[in-house]
């Protein structure tokens, strides 16, 4: 049981690494706001865009960090 969550919390932390790593800054600059970028980031299109599913994995894998290292704490 002890592996599992090892093995879990082990793919969390690089996803969680690699989703960081690619987002953009929110100072990207007008320029983006200008080529559009404005209307993904506001717009009903944000969960679809690149930037949203970093996003989102973002979350998922940082609530699966946590919580895989709260049982493994337990769990010892």
């Amino acid at each position: 049981m002890e592996l599992v969550f090892r093995i879990l919390l082990i793919i969390a932390s690089l996803v969680l690494i690699g989703s960081i790593l690619l987002q953009s800054g929110k100072s990207a600059g007008i320029s983006g706001e200008i080529a559009g970028g404005a209307e993904s980031i506001w717009g009903k299109n944000k969960g679809r865009s690149f930037e949203g599913k970093l996003e989102k994995a973002t979350t998922v894998s940082a609530i699966i960090f946590v919580i895989a290292s709260l049982v493994l704490v337990a769990i010892q």
